[in-house]
């Protein structure tokens, strides 16, 4: 072990200019991520009001958590359909569109990009699924559907059970062509163009073997950072939600993780227990991002 160490400390010494330069953002990354995220999980295990000093409760909130509140196990599940739904599907959405986007002329390749990846830097711009999903006569789905003789009475899309998932996901899916979208536009650029040629002198004989043996190897660090984002952005729903159902939803319909910590967070000010939700999302972010690491390394074998 000593030995180890000091092989790692005689490599630092020798690029002590590359830990220089990372020292700044490696400080505010320590403050602004790390930190919070060991208090979030030593308050966890405690009662915290925001007005008393936190109160060691030990396993207290977990067991409350899964044996006790319903509301979040419907938020754990409506979470994992989302991230089972929405996060595969995008992520490749987002690389076929981006494939195919690769392909064509420089100007009209830089129209598309806009096209494609403008929902997801326009703001609140979902809140447009409002006026489609609109309760009355007037709304967009409901005055079609009445106008073709489908529909007599205006659907509530938005306050009946049934619906409101499924929007949601949609909406999502819609807006979910952002930064992996175009890390992937950016992957697609970087690739070596004469490993094509070399892959056909040895036997590489149509697109979809240039796909698995070149062109995805050769994105393996975009494809991994895509996938993070998706994975993030698929478990963290709250923001459309909260938009489209409300807060809380119909019968918390459209309950997610986040929109439970907020809850609890923002509105009930129970700052350990909310830590003890954050702790679990966590969690299940990791594991999942762990399991897609060990996925993607087995492309193009």
């Amino acid at each position: 072990m000593s030995n180890w160490w000091s092989l790692k400390w005689q490599a630092m010494k020798q690029n002590k200019q590359s830990y220089i330069l990372l020292a700044p953002y490696m400080i505010l990354f320590a403050i602004f991520t790390i930190l919070p995220v060991m208090i979030s999980m030593i308050l966890s295990f405690t009662y915290f009001n925001m007005l008393e000093f936190p109160k060691f409760v030990g396993w207290h909130n977990y067991s409350r958590l899964f044996l006790e509140d319903d509301i979040f196990l419907v938020a754990i599940k409506n979470t994992i359909l989302f991230a089972v739904i929405t996060g595969p599907i995008s992520y490749i959405a987002c690389f076929v569109f981006a494939w195919i986007i690769n392909e064509l002329s420089p100007k009209l390749r830089a129209l598309m990009t806009l096209v494609f990846y403008a929902p997801s830097i326009s703001g609140n711009v979902f809140f447009i699924w409002l006026m489609i999903f609109s309760g009355d006569r007037y709304g967009i789905a409901n005055g079609f559907l009445i106008k073709v003789g489908i529909l007599l009475e205006p659907i509530q899309w938005l306050k009946k059970e049934e619906y409101i998932l499924p929007i949601i996901i949609i909406v999502q899916l819609w807006l979910s062509l952002g930064t992996g979208f175009l890390a992937f536009i950016a992957g697609l650029q970087t690739v070596d163009r004469t490993l094509y040629e070399a892959g056909a002198v040895d036997g590489i004989r149509n697109r979809w073997q240039e796909l698995w043996y070149i062109t995805l190897p050769s994105m393996r660090p975009q494809l991994m950072f895509g996938a993070v984002i998706q994975l993030t952005t698929s478990l963290a729903v709250a923001e459309v939600s909260i938009a489209l159902a409300g807060f809380p939803s119909v019968n918390y319909a459209a309950e997610t993780i986040v929109t439970h910590l907020i809850d609890y967070g923002t509105t009930r000010f129970e700052m350990g227990y909310a830590s003890s939700i954050a702790t679990v999302l966590f969690i299940i972010m990791l594991g999942t991002n762990l399991i897609v690491q060990k996925l993607l390394r087995k492309v193009g074998e």
